[in-house]
């Protein structure tokens, strides 16, 4: 059983198409988690299909949690992505088929790899994937290309992890611990699409860019020391 958690904030424009495309594609549930929006996301998103959770704390990490928190017991693998249209749900099959095969427990889908439509990504986006890939490969010899937020993963292996980040260090956080943790992992090149509508949280704003880049440098650094110690410590 395949669930899709997308978080989102006024993305009125887009959730609904998403939720359709999500659910097209073999999905047994889509969970929307709603970061209190000021538009119709909810209402567009509950007539698509989804199953809205409402997490009224701000935080990317939170809004993650508190979707994994309410899919069904029964769910095997775990599907992330974006609810603004940027991230190709055709996709899906191709990230959890290696994980129903046993083939990896973890499937990334890179941006940065396959077609990109103009103006998809942001200068900042493309420069914090090669920098994410740098660090990466260099401290924990993995080879990501991306810090996507479209990925699948085996709910026991998520479940392993303890993640803990609560901002926007969620997914690199993620792929510092399946590094670290030598989780069969495989990515997939998936590309990227103009989002639909409305302004991107992170890229689309100045200041809001900033504090994403240092969370997710904080995160980094943080992560590399408590994982080393963790590793002493084994």
């Amino acid at each position: 059983m395949v669930s899709a958690i997308i978080p989102c904030i006024d993305e009125e424009a887009a959730i609904g198409w998403v939720v359709t495309a999500v659910l097209g594609q073999n999905v047994s549930e889509v969970i929307v988690v709603d970061g209190v929006s000021r538009d119709r996301t909810v209402e567009r998103a509950e007539a698509a299909g989804a199953r809205v959770i409402v997490e009224p704390r701000r935080g990317y990490g939170r809004a993650i949690q508190a979707g994994i928190a309410a899919v069904r017991d029964n769910a095997d693998i775990l599907v992330f992505l974006d609810g603004d249209g940027s991230d190709p749900a055709e996709f899906i099959p191709d990230l959890v088929s290696p994980i129903i095969a046993g083939q990896a427990d973890f499937v990334l889908g890179s941006r940065v790899r396959g077609p990109r439509e103009p103006g998809s990504l942001a200068p900042q986006q493309v420069i914090a994937a090669h920098v994410g890939r740098l660090l990466l490969r260099f401290v924990y010899g993995a080879n990501f290309t991306d810090l996507s937020p479209f990925r699948a993963i085996r709910r026991d292996a998520l479940i392993r992890l303890n993640m803990k980040e609560e901002t926007f260090g969620w997914n690199l956080e993620m792929l510092m611990r399946v590094a670290a943790a030598r989780v069969p992992m495989l990515e997939i090149a998936v590309g990227q699409r103009r989002r639909i509508g409305g302004v991107s949280k992170v890229s689309g704003n100045l200041i809001a860019g900033i504090k994403a880049a240092w969370s997710i440098s904080a995160t980094f650094v943080r992560l590399a020391f408590e994982l080393r110690d963790h590793g002493k410590r084994s």
